[in-house]
């Protein structure tokens, strides 16, 4: 029988974060939220001045920057302990009630944007004019005026806000489900020993050397799946239906514009990816051939695309281990840069480990106080790029929250992917460059290949699924079980080929996506993955000066739009060449894969 998953209480506090940085009790969390819940009547005392009085329309500004300050605390450390242990009913009402206070918020705000459209330009500039301070403020305004044509009435304002709840609903739904109520079956290898399967096991069974413990790990999960999947489809269905609602109640034509829209990303971004990606699938059909070749499988399965497909080479990383080996691959980046990296591991910014009802997967948070890194660490090389990946995020929200003002830490998610990724192609460089071995080279190569499949085509596929499932519904189109199983069957036969079977068990697979619920977010993995590797290229080639743009690009926030941002360090995601190079790349591991092997 493998190990089991220890209980919360069991883990090292020294492999805990250290979430009493932002509230050192609960009992000091409840004082300040009941403190914020006095913000929505200190909101309403705004109402009818903004438009009107320059400096009341400062001093609000003002304190929505001090409310932002306590608010982002106050979810940060409900929903950090809620994930430590997702069963823990006292958190998980934490949450709740935050919840419901930033819809109640949310509504008492909802004159503050349509007071602001109904102040002329003439005024507007007079008012910049009477008060310095708002200067500071100046795009944060251009960007409310510049979607005036969505904007509706207050009245219809505070409609929207008191749906907030209620259109979250679906994720929440989907979390409690997925995260704390699903449980699979134990998984049987070749010799009949038992394993454990969970959200945080699953992917390292599935790199096991033992086929019939992949192929019996890969059945246990999607099994449950299956029997849940008309209760999956109604939910995700629901986020669908909530996602169109609040597009055309906002007067878009469509949820993939609205989504873009906040993030000031043009559509032609999202879709261009899709075609650059279409056209160069002749790469991941060689890839997956070649797969098939090393694994020497007469039918290659979806349980074998994660394989070890380098025979005979064992690589086990501790976490002190990858801790020193991603620290070593971050010198390009300067000792300041690193010095941040090493406090968030000596000050306990990371949650290492995986215990009984954590949440599964891996994320970074950007508190005010300092960055929060959910791991679940299971010592593989996946894992080690995880630490790579989430410290690129934290370290990003570091700069941006140490050089930004409130209004503008808060970067958009279109560059978020960016500096995770790049952390982890440097990461890459640095191990096959201090690897002689030549089986060795080959296991990294393959995870490198690994990286191109999971974030450059799997990711851009959830993108096309995404978009598909979307439009399907504004087409009046149901969206059951049986819809969406045949819809993502056929984006696998695209993405993939006719050189691998695809088991009728991964036609589930959308059902375990927690990103279908976050709105339009998977494709940015795929734009900020090719983004990153053209950044990581320019660092390790032209040094300082292209460091220099990177660190102002980290620092940026959303002091710009995210296309600018990127531009200044160098990247054009309005062309497709990032995608097309990245691709490009991939066919040239390939063959050194193949190569190495012969």
């Amino acid at each position: 029988m493998s190990e089991r998953i220890p209980q919360r209480k069991d883990i090292p506090a020294e492999d805990k974060w250290a979430i009493e940085d932002i509230y050192p009790t609960d009992e000091a969390w409840e004082q300040d939220f009941a403190k914020a819940k006095g913000f929505a009547e200190i909101v309403s005392g705004y109402k009818g001045q903004l438009c009107t009085d320059s400096a009341k329309l400062l001093e609000y500004l003002k304190t929505d920057d001090d409310m932002t300050v306590v608010l982002e605390s106050l979810i940060n450390y409900a929903q950090r302990k809620n994930d430590e242990d997702t069963r823990e009913s006292k958190y998980q009402d934490m949450v709740s009630r935050l919840e419901m206070l930033f819809v109640e918020i949310s509504g008492a705000s909802a004159f503050v944007t349509p007071e602001i459209l109904s102040i002329d330009d003439e005024t507007m500039e007079r008012f910049f004019k009477e008060q310095p301070g708002m200067e500071l403020y100046r795009l944060c305004i251009d960007r409310v005026r510049r979607r005036k044509a969505h904007i509706l009435s207050e009245a219809e304002e505070r409609i929207m806000a008191l749906t907030g709840e209620m259109t979250g609903s679906p994720d929440t739904i989907f979390s409690m489900f997925n995260d704390a109520d699903l449980k699979f079956p134990d998984a049987t290898d070749k010799d009949g020993n038992k394993h454990q399967v969970t959200h945080g096991s699953y992917i390292p069974l599935m790199h096991s050397t033992d086929r019939e413990l992949r192929k019996s790990a890969f059945e246990s999960l999607y099994g449950v799946y299956e029997g849940f999947k008309n209760t999956s489809a109604a939910v995700l269905a629901s986020q669908v239906k909530c996602l169109t609602f609040r597009a055309r109640a906002r007067k878009y034509d469509n949820s993939l514009q609205a989504a873009l829209d906040g993030n000031e990303v043009p559509v032609e971004v999202y879709k261009q990816l899709i075609e650059a990606v279409h056209e160069n699938m002749h790469y991941m059909y060689k890839y997956v051939k070649l797969r098939k070749k090393l694994l020497g499988v007469d039918e290659l399965h979806a349980y074998d695309l994660y394989a070890p497909i380098v025979s005979d080479i064992e690589v086990k990383i501790p976490f002190e281990q990858a801790k020193q080996e991603v620290y070593d691959s971050l010198a390009p980046m300067g000792e300041d840069y690193r010095a941040i990296f090493k406090e968030g591991i000596d000050n306990r910014w990371i949650d290492v480990y995986e215990n009984e009802g954590k949440r599964s997967g891996a994320y970074s948070a950007g508190a005010r106080v300092h960055p929060y890194v959910l791991l679940n660490h299971k010592d593989t090389l996946d894992s080690e790029f995880t630490l790579a990946h989430e410290m690129g995020h934290a370290i990003h929200s570091y700069l941006s929250n140490k050089n930004q003002p409130v209004v503008y830490a808060d970067y958009v998610i279109f560059v978020a992917e960016v500096a995770s990724t790049c952390n982890e192609s440097l990461l890459m460089q640095h191990l096959l460059k201090t690897t002689t071995d030549k089986k060795r080279r080959a296991y990294l190569i393959n995870y490198f290949l690994e990286q191109f499949r999971t974030t450059l085509y799997r990711q851009t596929m959830f993108a096309e699924f995404e978009l598909k499932i979307n439009e399907m519904s504004e087409n009046g189109e149901s969206l059951t079980a049986d819809v969406l199983c045949e819809l993502y069957r056929k984006l696998n036969l695209l993405y993939y080929g006719e050189d691998i079977i695809i088991d009728h068990e991964l036609d589930m697979e959308w059902a375990r996506i927690p990103h279908f619920y976050y709105n339009y977010y998977v494709y940015q993995y795929a734009t900020g993955f090719s983004a990153a590797i053209a950044l990581s290229q320019r660092i390790l080639n032209e040094g300082v000066p292209t460091v220099k743009d990177y660190i102002g690009f980290l620092s940026g926030g959303c002091s710009k739009d995210p296309i600018s941002l990127l531009k200044g360090a160098g990247v054009d995601m309005t062309s497709t060449k990032p995608v097309t190079d990245a691709l490009k790349l991939f066919g040239e591991l390939i063959d050194e894969m193949e190569e190495l092997m012969k």
